[in-house]
């Protein structure tokens, strides 16, 4: 849009069925996207832009996005078509035949919501033996100048994660995350939500979300201020009623574009240099942002479409039904799928050191488990969300984006969180009736793949303990875990 001429061209945009439904997404993703799209159709109508917007229950809504494509070239009978670069395989490859279908000239345009280009990204990786997100990040500091001293980081050291990793208390002093009303335009949305998606996951009772710039801005502006200081030392903990804790709950407004992820980050670096801010917290949350999100990016489109079939441990075990329903004895799980089903939304340690932790221990088919998390957060597109569940969660690629599978018994998970004090199982017992699962699933989990990673120095330990284990041991764990996996489906 940055030379669009008011006069000539028409915005198109349009909410079709096909993007709705080809996964089975959260009905407070479905409403949070819509509901954007039609409050930002009204700004640049009210700007003076001419926009032609379909609604998904428009009678002449074609249900798909080359289908109300067409109809719009046919209707208006443009010269071209100017379009931002897909986010996604699909859509990409479903825009590269537009100009074979409509007979016009198409031009794709680079998605400026990021900080690196396609072919940069390539040429960063090119030649290396291995991808490691650390030595990437450092790059985009130095590129950006975030946090840096000339060429050097600010505090002498890239990298704060070590001072990032305590368990957190109930705070009754905790400020609260902002929460906004439903307006009509939102709530005509939920309406209709409600009304074609009444059997997707997920409730919109609660509805909160920020869906317009000035109000994701005040989101930005209360986290600088309220919880940016305290984010960083328990950026890793979980407690059972506290699903945001100092979270930030940024990723939503930054991937749908309301918010530059290059602004979040100077303004996170503004409060450091201003003092109201520790150096721990702004570096951690800076690195989430210009380091994983940029690399993950980069990843989805240097794998290739292929990359969703990835199956290093050739896991094939279905999902389990409790991924829907959050019915199960594991109050970890229970507590994080519960929240789910609720605010489409869990932060990073919960996907990952949670569901996508139990995930890998039980063997669950990562393709499954992929399409479980893009379906149920409000904040999952297919570029950010596969690479971190089928890479980094999954280990599915064997080790093409991360270095180990990132595997913990319920011992991390008590040290972490709150859960296990209110659960039924003992997570320092692996055998036995009250065992935590989690426990025999990891050491199975090591032993069924040791074939695989017995080579991964970074897994040196836990394989020296499993060898130090009597063979008695060893078998009654397994068989712990054969038990469990058997009764799972």
């Amino acid at each position: 849009m940055r030379d669009i001429d008011k006069e000539r061209d028409t915005i198109l945009m349009c909410e079709v069925m096909a993007e709705a439904t080809y996964v089975g997404h959260h009905k407070k993703k479905i409403a949070f996207i819509f509901s954007a799209m039609r409050h930002f159709a009204d700004e640049l109508r009210t700007d003076g832009y001419r926009v032609r917007y379909t609604r998904i229950d428009d009678h002449d809504n074609t249900g798909s996005f080359r289908a109300e494509v067409k109809r719009a070239v046919d209707d208006l009978t443009p010269s071209a078509i100017c379009v931002t670069e897909a986010g996604e395989w699909r859509v990409r490859l479903e825009m590269e035949k537009w100009a074979a279908c409509f007979d016009i000239h198409v031009e794709i345009r680079p998605d400026r919501r990021f900080l690196m280009s396609h072919d940069e990204f390539e040429s960063w990786a090119e030649g290396r033996k291995a991808l490691t997100m650390e030595y990437f990040y450092r790059n985009v500091r130095r590129m950006t100048g975030l946090l840096m001293n000339g060429e050097e980081p600010v505090g002498g050291r890239w990298n704060f994660d070590v001072e990032n990793r305590q368990p957190a208390k109930p705070d009754l002093f905790r400020p609260t995350h902002v929460r906004f009303t439903p307006d009509d335009t939102t709530t005509e949305v939920i309406e209709t939500i409600a009304r074609l998606f009444p059997d997707n996951f997920g409730t919109l009772e609660h509805f909160s979300f920020a869906v317009r710039r000035p109000d994701a801005d005040r989101v930005l502006q209360e986290f600088i201020a309220e919880f940016l200081p305290n984010f960083g030392a328990t950026q890793d903990a979980m407690l059972q009623d506290d699903p945001y804790l100092n979270h930030s709950l940024l990723s939503f407004y930054i991937n749908i574009g309301l918010l530059d992820a290059l602004t979040v980050c100077r303004a996170a670096e503004r409060a450091y240099l201003d003092g109201n801010a520790p150096l721990n917290a702004v570096e951690g949350f800076v690195r989430q942002i210009i380091g994983w999100r940029e690399y993950m990016r980069g990843i989805y489109w240097l794998a290739g479409p292929d990359y969703v079939d990835s199956n290093f441990f050739e896991n094939t075990r279905p999902l389990p039904s409790f991924y829907w329903s959050g019915k199960t004895g594991m109050n970890c799980l229970a507590t994080v799928i519960t929240e789910t089903i609720d605010n489409a939304y869990a932060h990073h340690i919960q996907r990952l050191m949670i569901t996508g932790n139990f995930a890998l221990l039980a063997g669950i088919d990562p393709k499954a488990v992929h399409r479980w998390y893009l379906e149920v957060y409000a904040d999952a597109y297919e570029w950010v969300e596969l690479p971190n569940v089928i890479g980094m969660s999954q280990f599915a690629d064997g080790g093409f984006l991360g270095t180990k599978p990132y595997a913990a018994s319920g011992n991390y998970i008590n040290r972490m969180s709150d859960y296990c004090t209110s659960c039924r199982y003992d997570p320092k017992l692996r055998i036995g009736e009250n065992a935590c699962p989690f426990n025999a699933l990891y050491w199975d989990f090591l032993a069924r793949n040791q074939t695989k990673l017995k080579s991964n120095r970074r897994l040196a330990k836990p394989y020296a303990t499993w060898a130090r284990m009597s063979e008695e041991t060893r078998h009654e764990i397994q068989k712990q875990a054969e038990n469990f996996l058997a009764n799972l489906s």
